[in-house]
């Protein structure tokens, strides 16, 4: 879907407001599900854990509303961004949605290395690396609460259509939609980049923007999955600046990603082609 100033505006207004708050614990009393084992297959790319713990997770099914019921204007609205992102099937936005569906160390950590012009690699940016393994953890598990409540139904399986990722379908088929794992960590990425690399706002949120819509394209989520994704990773990284570990690693980061900057070290992955299939996403949705 294409990334309209309005729609960014909208986008970021709402993350800066929850990105604001002090911390999403779980206003009603009701404890927040422990991780159990059923629910790290998703996130099983990691073995490194989060900065928080389960019990300071924020608490989607506290935080989101239920989603979008069948024949409501919202349903309506996932269809139609279900139907609207078929015609990128096959296309290089379609491989790009399928190369961000991959979570597994260490191809993840090039997935924002166009947007903060810079590689990021375990040699070359040892403590960013870790910082994007642990998030990632944090920022995946915290949709759990909801994803395993509501139990929503995927688009490639109402549909009966294939996914961009068929080697992972069978394991989607039983694991929940809403929210999306997937762009809870590329949001929470995002706004984390745009602290390291404040000259790169734009490109990195756009990137995170993008990172959440290849689920939309692959066909793995709806449009409101994604959405309520987003808000709930706010949340994670608002609770995260509470942690002096995620704070010490933050400053590390910070001042590495300088350092290879400054050195004019471009990317290894393919920016161009990258842009280019970003561009086809934008030009279909004119």
């Amino acid at each position: 879907m294409k990334l309209s100033m309005r729609t960014m505006r909208a986008v970021v207004s709402v993350s800066l407001i929850v990105f604001a708050m002090p911390s999403f614990s779980n206003s009603t009393g009701t404890k927040q599900p422990s991780l159990q084992t059923s629910m790290l297959t998703p996130m099983k790319s990691t073995r490194v854990a989060g900065y928080l713990s389960a019990d300071a997770l924020p608490n989607s099914l506290t935080l989101l509303p239920p989603p979008p019921a069948a024949g409501s204007p919202a349903f309506n609205a996932d269809e139609q961004a279900y139907r609207l992102t078929r015609s990128l099937r096959d296309t290089p936005r379609w491989t790009l949605a399928s190369q961000d569906a991959d979570l597994q160390f260490p191809e993840a950590a090039g997935a924002f290395s166009c947007a903060v012009d810079a590689p990021i690699s375990e040699a070359q940016t040892p403590h960013l690396y870790m910082l994007l393994r642990r998030t990632l953890a944090d920022g995946g598990f915290s949709v759990y609460a909801a994803k395993n409540h509501y139990r929503r139904d995927r688009p490639f399986v109402q549909f009966k259509e294939r996914s961009c990722v068929p080697q992972d379908e069978s394991r989607l088929q039983k694991d929940g939609s809403y929210p999306s794992g997937h762009a809870s960590v590329g949001w929470t990425w995002a706004l984390v980049l745009t602290e390291l690399a404040p000259d790169r706002i734009d490109a990195v949120l756009q990137r995170g923007y993008a990172f959440g819509e290849s689920r939309v394209i692959c066909g793995v989520h709806w449009q409101s999955d994604v959405d309520a994704s987003r808000v709930v990773a706010a949340g994670v990284v608002a609770r995260l600046h509470a942690d002096s570990k995620f704070a010490a690693e933050m400053r590390a980061a910070k001042a590495e990603l300088a350092a290879v900057r400054a050195k004019h070290v471009t990317p290894t992955r393919d920016c161009a082609g990258e842009r280019a299939a970003l561009t086809i996403n934008e030009a279909t949705n004119r």
